[in-house]
């Protein structure tokens, strides 16, 4: 009787041990693949991020006359996107295990201009459309009609970004007034 004991008791040992090991080989696979797939997204998120930047771009340009009006649909799924109206910009900024362009330096991709920053423990990138600076037409941003900074943080749903063409100010700029609807 003892021994029959003893062999239930080995089969139940040994599924114990049995079912450790697989857990610690599933997690030592984890740790190797996650952060890789974690940099996948993060670049995956950052190309999305830069076509959605140059759509805002072309948008822009492609405004036309005074009181034409366009709405896009932009989705934010890391990081946020600011409207400068202080400064004229539009930033889209994000953290990431990712490193998208040479840390420091400015890079062009298109007419939005890329910067990656070393930061403690990730870095930030952050993706420019610049509508002050001489040599590009000069736009005079505003967000609901006043020129303030507005960020626009990741969201499930889609961001329904209206853009005015108010047309040109005192100093010859063509006023673009954001808004979310």
């Amino acid at each position: 009787m003892v021994k029959k004991n003893w062999k239930i008791g080995q089969v139940w040992i040994e599924t114990v041990i049995y079912t450790l090991i697989a857990f610690v080989l599933i997690g030592l696979v984890l740790s190797f693949a996650m952060p890789k797939i974690q940099q996948l997204q993060d670049q995956a998120v950052i190309q999305q991020s830069s076509d959605m930047m140059k759509q805002i771009d072309s948008t822009i340009t492609g405004i036309g006359a005074t009181g034409n009006q366009r709405i896009m649909e932009i989705t934010i799924k890391k990081g946020d996107l600011i409207i400068d109206g202080v400064n004229n910009q539009i930033n889209f900024s994000m953290e990431s295990q990712v490193v998208y362009s040479e840390p420091g330096v400015f890079i062009n991709d298109g007419s939005v201009k890329v910067l990656t920053t070393k930061q403690t423990g990730y870095n930030l990138v952050t993706l420019t459309l610049d509508y002050s600076q001489a040599g590009t037409e000069q736009y005079n941003l505003q967000f609901d009609g006043k020129d303030e900074v507005k960020t626009i943080s990741k969201a499930s749903t889609a961001y329904k970004l209206s853009i005015l063409n108010n047309g040109p100010d005192a100093n010859g700029q063509t006023v673009l007034d954001f808004s979310l609807q």
